[in-house]
């Protein structure tokens, strides 16, 4: 039985505008947290609480363009996936959090595992009649494969046979030139012009194209290197207002309980860091750079604006690239993605999908549109499982990249930085996560042990008349097909929020109005 929601739940330059992080003094009334049967996250303890900081801009001008950096290492925090995503007859594909292990002489860390449905720590149950293939099991909660480490053979042999192969070619062109020039007969010169057309800069481009959205953004991403004893990982982190660094909960994990954070920026400069305050509910982390060295704040757009289609641009530091730049579209949105993290921590995500190339690194880093706006922080991606090369395993980008949505973000990071940790809505209530049949249902006495009773007494759900047993079949207008769905839709709200909620009793449908609760 996990923990539910029992209370928490381009245009030019000069068209953009720094999203501003406005500070709050309280969170909301604390409440009891709601529950899911079946295996779930108990919410860690946040990190000590930050006074409320004005956030501006930090002052001083970009950093300059990016650089490459090696493989850096990177522990796995896995990452869920979301439903109905199998196809029949085709193998099931396994998600996972995108984070780089450590490729030098470290001891690895070891992976947490991936709750889903037929994983064994945390199985969700097939998707019902209508609600998705209900013949064919769902993918699998795994780990991505992390790169096995390697030394400089390993990149050397692939330079090696790149040059191989253009020597080789060029070789025959030149031996047919030879041919040519021996038999044919040339009395001019040939000129074959030139491609130069300007005097300006190689850099200055359209600043609405992705060069120069990359051009302007880069500099404002950074490495977020951690380690902590033997383990060791990487990932990657963008600038917000106030000074900030906002990143995924599961890249800076390994520094909770003591370890070392250093920022790696795009020049190669570096500082170390301190945790602000880290969500595993959400996956999201603010962390406290000692020096930004004149980055500015990347904007954050508003990801209810989003529609399939719009085209998106990933930046981060996969296998230890960093600033390395990707682009796609948005490939759907409200894709419930769910993780199992260390501890048992569980992170569920209404998520933005992408089919930009989203590796082991990217975790934290930014997917933003074609302003240069951030709309999502890059947390998960999805693998049909791992390929063996020899006796190493690969695994990366199928295309099945997922982002926490921006607003989420906002709202989450806001809390970190003014209180140390982030509540979420809730419905007072129980939620069997192994429950088969269509809808979400509220666990019963004789489900999985349920802290505190099924329903929270005096709490939302029981203030608007569900009981025990009730299937929630609709959450705020939208159908809800199972557990994991109706979870990532409370926490998609906030405290306060009134809902309508549709449910059956037996065989009678029902709608109530449900006022959101409170809690971690």
């Amino acid at each position: 039985m996990t923990e539910d929601n029992r209370a928490p739940g381009g245009p030019p330059q000069d068209d953009r505008r720094t999203a501003e992080f406005e500070p709050r003094n309280s969170v909301g009334p604390q409440g009891p947290t709601d529950q899911i049967v079946a295996g779930g996250p108990p919410s860690g303890p946040p990190t000590g609480p930050q006074s409320g900081l004005p956030i501006g801009p930090p002052s001083g001008p970009p950093s300059g363009p990016q650089g490459m950096a090696p493989p850096d290492p990177g522990p796995r925090s896995p990452y869920g996936a979301p439903q109905h995503t199998d196809a029949p007859g085709r193998p099931r594909p396994s998600f996972s959090p995108h984070h780089y292990e450590q490729p030098y002489d470290q001891q690895r860390h070891a992976a947490p595992s991936y709750n889903g449905w037929n994983t064994q720590q945390q199985p969700h149950p097939p998707q019902p009649p209508g609600g998705g293939y209900p013949a064919q099991p769902g993918p699998n909660w795994a780990p991505v494969p992390a790169p096995e480490p390697r030394g400089r053979r390993g990149p050397s042999t692939s330079l090696f046979l790149v040059v191989s192969v253009v020597i080789a070619l060029l070789a025959g062109a030149l031996g047919a030139g030879v041919g040519v020039l021996a038999t044919g007969d040339h009395s001019g010169t040939v000129d074959l012009g030139s491609g130069k057309t300007s005097t300006t800069g190689a850099k200055n481009r359209d600043p609405g194209s992705v060069a120069g959205i990359a051009q302007r953004l880069v500099p404002s991403v950074v490495m977020i290197k951690v380690t902590n004893g033997t383990e060791g990982g990487a990932g990657t982190g963008f600038v917000v207002n106030g000074g900030y660094i906002v990143t995924n909960n599961h890249v800076v994990a390994p520094a909770v309980s003591g370890g070392n954070m250093q920022v790696v920026f795009s020049d190669g400069k570096t500082t170390t860091a301190t945790i602000v305050g880290h969500d595993p509910t959400s996956d999201i982390a603010v962390i406290k750079p000692g020096t930004l060295a004149g980055r500015k704040a990347l904007t954050l757009g508003d990801s209810d604006n989003l529609a399939v289609g719009d085209p998106v641009i990933a930046i981060g530091s996969p296998l230890g690239l960093a600033g390395t730049v990707t682009t796609g579209i948005v490939s759907a949105l409200n894709r419930p993605v769910s993780t199992s993290g260390e501890g048992g921590e569980s992170a569920f995500i209404n998520a933005v999908q992408t089919d930009a190339a989203i590796n082991p690194g990217n975790s934290g880093g930014p997917l933003v549109d074609s302003k240069g706006q951030v709309i999502g922080v890059n947390s998960a991606i999805a693998t049909l499982g791992s390929q063996s090369l020899g006796d190493k395993q690969q695994s990366g980008s199928i295309g099945l990249g997922f982002a926490i949505p921006s607003n989420q973000v906002k709202k989450v990071a806001e809390q970190l930085i003014n209180n140390g940790k982030a509540t979420h809505a809730v419905i007072g209530a129980c939620i069997d996560m192994s429950y088969q049949g269509g809808g979400a249902r509220i666990a019963t006495d004789g489900a999985q042990s349920c802290k505190g009773g099924t329903i929270t007494p005096g709490g939302p759900a029981e203030k608007a008349g569900l009981k025990a047993g009730d299937i929630i079949t609709a959450f705020d207008g939208k159908p809800i097909s199972g557990s994991d769905e109706l979870i990532m839709a409370i926490r998609a709200k906030a405290p306060g929020d009134r809902v309508q909620v549709a449910y059956t009793r037996g065989s009678q449908r029902s709608t109530t109005v449900l006022t959101l609760g409170a809690g971690n």
